[in-house]
């Protein structure tokens, strides 16, 4: 399988600019507004006020670009659209038009359907289910359309008015009534999420400190699977044997929480450091600034001469760098998952990391392209769970689990939609994730919430590695299983059919 090149990186990254809300909105709207003004601004007066009138709106745009809106707040979003059209009445109907007609082209027919079907082989008709995942969508995405339809009617709304003032000149007051409706929207907006945004998960508040390291590690190898984007009541509802007989046998975490925002790197960044944004530094998939701001599970491993390796996306360089062994994701979905595991059999073989991780991605970009709620998506949870049990017979086969535990869990799960997974709504929150391996309790369930922040200082402890330098998350101890209990564990096999 082949690695993602230095082009596919960079174009992950330029995609995010599109792809995430925040930048979305601001480059949809100037864009927007230079094709509608396209014949004028080759005059330099006519560029020149339509400079001078952004400067006006900028403040809105910061606004926007500080508020998401999420979930339920979206629909607050045109109270101050009504406002403006109550206070100014003013509306340029071939504007908007243009604006919603680009939205829609841009989201439907280039997003879900060009571009989904050059990278992962959707079918050219995925525009006939994609318009319904784009209106239903929640995420934190620019396909989110219920968020992004206010925000940008009325930013160019509020340019466009500017601009035609600025042909007949401002007043004072008028100028003064402009800047009164920004704290006005301002107001509105601290309100709404100082006291109506209230599901993000609990901060922890303290650093790792219910357990400390062994002096000697319980086991050699840690192997976690992440299959990205499983929602955890479709995963219920598969045909997954190998996965759920791993769980029945091994210690099930029934209320494991992704972190906020629920986007994939921010998840794998906390998963892998054991803390939040606030300290790592990684908000969205949109990375300003490479690198994480803490230490890493990989830099602890380091620091008692072990190994880790990441095998996954290209965005997931952007927290970890050279820790990763990136995978290309242009190509068609159904085999995705396969190559992964081929080559995570080929990192194995020559590399033989101490911790390795494979995240499966088939399930996720089944999600985004078409949709949690079909039969596509549990076809593809159904897929994984063949491709890890041949992975783990293999793993069997050349001795690499003799003293291993077994991780499987998901970053996050998916809301309806177009996968949608970021604020949280119904289906993300809470993640398959299980233990199996000699050192881990059997039959085990633990109902009581813990958050994937845990996952990092759980591996340090399993492999008598330093917690990371700001992990939160206390080590899954429950699971541990205790010294002299149940000697015969040793000798346990993973996979009890052969």
């Amino acid at each position: 399988m082949k690695k993602a090149s230095k082009f596919e990186k960079i174009a992950a990254r330029c995609w995010n600019l599109l792809n995430e809300g925040k930048p979305f909105t601001p480059i949809f709207v100037i864009g927007t507004m230079l094709l509608y003004h396209f014949n004028g601004i080759v005059e330099f007066t006519e560029l020149k006020q339509l400079a001078l009138s952004f400067i006006l709106v900028l403040p809105l745009f910061v606004i926007y670009y500080v508020y998401d809106y999420p979930l339920f707040l979206r629909n607050y979003l045109w109270i101050p659209y009504i406002v403006f059209l109550i206070i100014w009445k003013f509306v340029n109907v071939k504007l908007l038009l243009l604006a919603v007609g680009l939205y829609f082209f841009f989201t439907v027919f280039f997003w879900g359907t060009l571009y989904y079907h050059l990278r992962i082989g959707t079918t050219w008709w995925n525009f006939t289910r994609f318009w319904k995942l784009v209106l239903k969508n929640s995420d934190s995405t620019s396909g989110n359309a219920q968020e992004q339809l206010p925000k940008f009617l009325l930013l160019l709304s509020l340019w466009e008015y500017n601009y035609v003032q600025m042909q007949h000149g401002w007043t004072s007051l008028a100028l003064g009534q402009m800047f009164g409706y920004y704290i006005f929207v301002l107001a509105f907006s601290w309100i709404l999420h100082r006291y109506l945004f209230d599901w993000k998960p609990d901060i922890i508040s303290t650093y790792t400190n219910n357990i400390s390291v062994p002096e000697r590690p319980l086991n050699e190898k840690v192997i976690v699977i992440v299959i990205d984007g499983m929602r955890k009541d479709r995963f219920e509802q598969a045909n997954a044997p190998f996965l759920k007989s791993l769980r029945e046998r091994g210690t099930e975490f029934t209320q494991m929480e992704t972190v906020y925002p629920a986007r994939t790197v921010v998840c794998f960044t906390s998963m892998f450091t054991g803390t939040y944004s606030f300290e790592h530094g990684i908000h969205s998939n949109m990375v300003w600034k490479l690198g994480i701001k803490v230490e890493s599970i990989f830099d602890s491993l380091r620091k008692i001469g072990k190994k880790g390796r990441l095998l996954g996306i290209a965005h997931l360089v952007d927290s970890f760098g050279d820790d990763v062994e990136t995978v290309t994701a242009v190509m068609h979905n159904d085999v995705a998952d396969k190559n992964i595991i081929e080559r995570a059999k080929l990192i194995m073989e020559e590399q033989d990391p101490d911790l390795f991780i494979v995240q499966l991605i088939a399930t996720d970009q089944t999600g985004h392209s078409r949709g949690v709620l079909y039969d596509e998506y549990i076809e593809k949870i159904e897929e994984a769970d063949s491709l890890i049990r041949e992975y783990v017979e293999w793993l069997e086969q050349k001795g690499k689990l003799q003293n291993a535990t077994l991780i499987i869990c998901a970053d996050h799960g998916q809301a309806d939609g177009i996968g949608g997974h970021g604020h949280l709504d119904e289906g993300e929150r809470y993640v398959p994730f299980f233990m199996y391996g000699p050192s881990i309790e059997q039959g085990k369930r633990i109902d009581r919430k813990h958050s994937l922040v845990s996952l990092a200082p759980t591996i340090a402890y399993l492999l008598g590695a330093p917690y990371p330098s700001h992990s939160r998350g206390p080590v899954l101890i429950e699971a541990i299983r205790k010294k002299g209990n149940d000697e015969k564990a040793k000798s346990d096999r993973i996979f009890t059919g052969t």
